[in-house]
């Protein structure tokens, strides 16, 4: 059973960096894409960013290009989301993700696992 644990949210200004990590278990993940997926308050869940485990493949939404990054170590199990230059609007709940591969880039519905969630507040 595949096992996705979220840590690194917190409060921060506007202008701040974070970086969110998101420790992955439960067996091999090379036949896997895992992705960041984030909700606000009082609206859906929305497509942040997405990365292939076993070729490191990666894809962002469109508007957070730049400004955000994922990675993983697959030494250490573990992917990552640095996020800079935040802004009020990244609020919200980050989500980590994983479904077998392909996942349809962009269709939050494929993936099939998925972590707690890390709450991500940013203040003006």
């Amino acid at each position: 059973q595949v096992q996705l644990v979220e840590s690194g949210g917190g409060s921060v200004q506007a202008g701040a960096s974070l970086t969110l990590s998101c420790a992955v278990s439960g067996g091999s993940f090379n036949n896997y894409d895992m992705g960041w997926v984030r909700q606000a308050p009082g609206k859906e869940r929305d497509f942040v960013a997405h990365i292939n485990w076993s070729r490191g493949t990666k894809f962002y939404v469109d508007s957070e290009k730049g400004r955000f990054t994922v990675s993983r170590d697959d030494t250490k199990n573990t992917l990552f989301l640095q996020m800079s230059d935040l802004k009020p609007e990244d609020t919200a709940v980050y989500y980590c993700a994983a479904g077998q591969t392909p996942v349809r880039l962009g269709q939050v519905s494929d993936y099939q696992f998925w972590g707690q969630g890390t709450q991500v507040t940013v203040s003006s």
